[in-house]
């Protein structure tokens, strides 16, 4: 990672932080511990990947970041919800995330369900508080989010995801969960910051746009397979070798680890290819489309 875009992402990390610990102080009042567990499993930590492209796509278009916290906070909301249920033992079972103990680990299973509902439902409201954008941005905004999150994009990906377990799935049917699971959510990043800027009606940035977010969104999943072959939990911050416990279907499975990591080169690539369409300074999302390929965690 270039000092440059490390710099850039500490930016992203400490304003969404800052910004989503200031909108929870809202539930003060409730001495609860699900405000407790809703705080702990969004402020835990992580990369922030998806505020950092709602953020950057939006600053690239001449969007001003005080017009993008909202929609930066509600997207990570609903990672930081998906996280929570998909560690649960009905799911992938897993007692690590980000190096700490997963939010039913910490608290308990009852309360980590509702931890993250109430974080789902978290990121509408704070869509739904924006008073820096008009209101037929607001409904653009949650429409995205709510179509790239439920049954059309993030939560159909963790069902197909759950079914091929302990079964043999084609690389078109694992492109397609991963599109969905992991995917949906990278391109709605994408797409949030370009609704909010005065491109919204240019069909042929959105395009490229979304050609790159796909891209990086899938070699996202990939770089998650390799380092769950070869990664060390103390970096990556969770289990490795989970996938091979639940009998995933893999690419360094389907591929072997070689064509694994030539499939992520692969995808970079044309990340890079879709950048060199777009009018404007693409460095930061080119950078991020190597630092999420050759990342170690």
């Amino acid at each position: 990672m270039t000092y440059q875009l490390s710099h850039e992402l500490t930016q992203c990390q400490q304003r969404v932080n800052d910004f989503l610990a200031t909108q929870l102080t809202q539930y003060d009042n409730f001495n609860s511990p699900l405000i407790d567990a809703m705080s702990y499993a969004v402020l835990l930590g992580g990369k922030r990947v998806r505020p950092f492209l709602i953020y950057t796509t939006g600053k690239m278009l001449g969007v001003p970041l005080e017009q993008l916290d909202h929609s930066a906070g509600a997207m990570e909301a609903i990672h930081a919800y998906s996280l929570v249920h998909d560690d649960l033992p009905a799911m992938d079972n897993d007692t690590l995330r980000r190096g700490k103990p997963t939010c039913h680990i910490a608290f308990d299973e009852a309360t980590a369900i509702l931890a993250g509902d109430a974080l789902q439902t978290f990121a509408f409201e704070l869509l739904s508080q924006d008073t820096t954008i008009s209101e037929k941005q607001k409904i653009l905004q949650i429409q995205l989010l709510a179509n790239s999150s439920g049954a059309k994009g993030m939560c159909l990906g963790q069902s197909l995801d759950l079914l091929s377990e302990n079964k043999s799935v084609s690389l078109s049917e694992l492109e397609l969960i991963h599109r969905n699971k992991t995917g949906a959510l990278i391109l709605a990043s994408v797409l949030m910051g370009f609704n909010l800027s005065k491109y919204v009606n240019d069909q042929q940035i959105k395009q490229h746009l979304t050609h790159y977010a796909q891209a990086i969104g899938l070699a996202f999943q990939v770089q998650d397979d390799i380092l769950d072959v070869i990664g060390q939990s103390e970096k990556i911050g969770k289990t490795v070798g989970a996938d091979q416990v639940l009998n995933k279907s893999t690419y360094p499975k389907l591929l072997g680890l070689d064509g694994a990591r030539q499939k992520a080169e692969d995808l970079y690539q044309a990340a890079l290819l879709s950048l060199a369409q777009l009018p404007f300074d693409t460095t930061a999302l080119a950078e991020l489309a190597s630092f999420i390929v050759k990342r170690e965690s």
